[in-house]
């Protein structure tokens, strides 16, 4: 043993030693938060703000039928890819707030407080949008994708006042058409009779305000509305564009990116029209990939935006990275 080694050994010894003669510190157990920080985060497009709002997560139960056309081992499989649990499948919720300048307009709402039996860690939005700073009472208009409970349940608040009280509700003619009409609902499975029922409620006594519009027109100075059918009829995306900076909503054309990203010809068991579904998502998603902008999934993970990029069997989304500047 070299004179330098023998020197640090018995120096770490002797400092041993002398530590072990010191009292010890005494360390206070710090209680468990137990909840998550607010949800929501903010990017640029290029001059106007966009804020996405979290809703939460459902997690549901998976089963046989999440998806129609693929086994569910390679459905099990696929999550367990992402690293995601094989029994159930996450469901975020993540909602926009765009600010122009000049007006605050809301994608899509949320699922208010109607689902909490159902999706006890969903609901968030309220509280999250409050704590975005952001005053219901400020927003100028809602433009909805479609009439799903969780897209349209955060326009009233729980005693069925409008949780927006000065925003016009804007909504695709097709949804209005197919979900207000009483032999749709007459006619359709008892599955769907919750929703049919539900935008009954939402929409019955406020119809009056509604403003309908046929999709594939600028709705806003730099948001346009995109025919997008398949997970409904009237199914509808939006696409933000400011200065050279863009931004493509696809609400609902894919659910879990893991599953329907991945796997673009994996129909889920929520699409009404699976064929039309699985074209509609192979559109918006080439023009995401082709355009290189940005891209918001509905129920993707928090912040819920991203890259695609093509793949040999499908896509990838590439989730934008977290920026302390906007």
């Amino acid at each position: 043993m070299s004179d330098l080694s023998r020197r640090h050994l018995l120096a770490g010894s002797a400092m041993a030693a002398v530590a072990a003669t010191l009292p010890k510190a005494a360390h206070a157990a710090a209680p468990q938060s137990g909840q998550q920080g607010p949800g929501f985060y903010r990017f640029k497009i290029g001059n106007y703000e966009v804020t996405a709002i979290n809703d939460g997560t459902w997690y549901r139960k998976l089963d046989a039928s999440f998806v129609r056309n693929a086994a569910l081992p390679d459905v099990q499989k696929a999550l367990a890819d992402a690293f995601l649990p094989t029994d159930v499948v996450p469901i975020p919720f993540t909602t926009l707030v765009v600010n122009t300048g000049s007006k605050l307009i809301a994608l899509d709402t949320g699922t208010g407080a109607a689902l909490g039996a159902m999706m006890p860690q969903a609901g968030t939005f309220a509280t999250n949008l409050a704590a975005a700073g952001i005053d219901p009472k400020s927003v100028d208009a809602i433009y909805i994708s479609h009439f799903h409970p969780d897209h349209i349940n955060g326009i009233k608040s729980k005693d069925g006042s409008l949780f927006f009280p000065n925003a016009s509700i804007n909504v695709p003619e097709a949804e209005w058409a197919f979900w207000m009409d009483d032999g749709n609902m007459t006619r359709a499975p008892e599955a769907a009779q919750f929703a049919f029922k539900n935008s009954r409620r939402i929409f019955g006594d406020v119809a009056g305000k509604v403003q309908r519009f046929v999709p594939g027109k600028e709705v806003e100075p730099g948001i346009t509305s995109i025919a997008a059918p398949g997970h409904t009829p009237g199914h509808t995306a939006y696409s933000i564009a400011n200065g050279n900076k863009s931004l493509l909503y696809v609400a609902d054309a894919t659910n879990n990116p893991w599953l329907f990203v991945r796997n673009p010809e994996w129909q889920a068991v929520f699409d009404a029209d699976p064929n039309k579904a699985t074209e509609t998502r192979k559109m918006l998603l080439d023009r995401a990939a082709a355009d290189k902008m940005l891209a918001h999934g509905y129920h993707w993970p928090f912040p819920a935006s991203g890259y695609i990029t093509k793949t040999a069997k499908g896509y990838e989304l590439v989730p934008a990275m977290w920026s302390p500047n906007l």
